[in-house]
């Protein structure tokens, strides 16, 4: 039954919540196979049982997460929501109290820190990867899966010797409506430079194997890069970096040059201000 709807909703949903479903419901799944439950079928009381456990072992988001995404399927397997529940919903609200809702923020990729990143990058082919990797990120402000989902056919130039990237899809535009995203003319050159290197029509972002340049780059890869680089420069830094580093570093730069909070919206892709105050707390504090 599971497997059917998977495939039902492949091209209604997107690969990455598609792929979250599949690993958020197997973990249920395990917990119910150590208590001999049904799955499909998991009594009310049973699935308090399972949040009060999750809670004792996870942050609040990642247990939000997962009775997010069973609630999804159990909707769309036409069952009973037994996520909205009163006891799941005061075992969320005892779990909220316990260790509270803030989501632990990303380590915010500032300027400074972006010119340490590309000092270190080697003169090789991983060196220009990378070199365009962190350019892209930080300018466009996008995503993993979006940065990775950019190919050179997505270049545009604008009036007044302006460049641009098409982002077809994001995160908040899964129909594909795209809008242009605005890039450096610097990045322009170094993305071109970089397409004379490695050929090809396709994706902007590839992986490297010694002299050999992979079709496409894994959305998982940017962040063990952003490790890489960051042990590399010596950064005495809380975490360490990950994809949605840049999209925080970019907002704080962005509001220290005065950018008002439609253009820091504008740019990140956020549709609210409460959700952009999130990413600048890391400022405020």
């Amino acid at each position: 039954m599971l497997e059917e709807l998977f495939q039902r909703m492949d091209g209604a949903y997107s690969k990455n919540t598609i792929r979250a479903y599949k690993q958020d419901f197997q973990h249920f799944v395990i917990w119910c196979q150590a208590k001999q439950i049904d799955p499909l079928a998991c009594p009310v009381d049973k699935f308090a049982d399972f949040v009060v456990q999750e809670s004792q072992q996870y942050q609040a988001v990642t247990v939000e997460r997962r009775i997010s995404s069973l609630r999804s399927l159990f909707t769309l397997l036409g069952l009973v929501d037994i996520t909205k529940h009163i006891e799941i919903k005061l075992a969320m609200k005892r779990l909220y109290r316990t260790k509270g809702r803030n989501q632990q923020q990303a380590i915010p990729l500032t300027r400074p820190i972006l010119q340490k990143l590309i000092a270190v990058c080697s003169d090789d082919l991983t060196g220009m990867r990378d070199r365009v990797l962190l350019r892209l990120g930080y300018e466009t402000m996008r995503r993993r899966s979006e940065l990775c989902a950019f190919t050179f056919a997505d270049l545009c130039d604008l009036p007044g010797d302006r460049c641009a990237l098409n982002l077809r899809f994001s995160k908040t535009d899964q129909y594909g409506q795209g809008r242009l995203v605005a890039i450096s003319a610097e990045l322009r050159v170094l993305i071109n430079e970089w397409q004379a290197k490695v050929g090809g029509d396709s994706y902007i972002l590839r992986g490297v194997r010694g002299n050999q340049v992979t079709h496409s780059f894994a959305p998982a890869s940017v962040n063990r890069t952003l490790r890489k680089l960051q042990d590399k420069a010596k950064l005495d830094l809380p975490a360490y970096l990950s994809g949605h580093s840049f999209r925080v570093g970019a907002a704080v730069d962005m509001m220290e040059d005065g950018a008002s909070f439609g253009q820091i919206m504008l740019k990140g892709g956020w549709k609210s201000e409460s959700m952009v105050m999130r990413y600048l707390r890391s400022m405020v504090l």
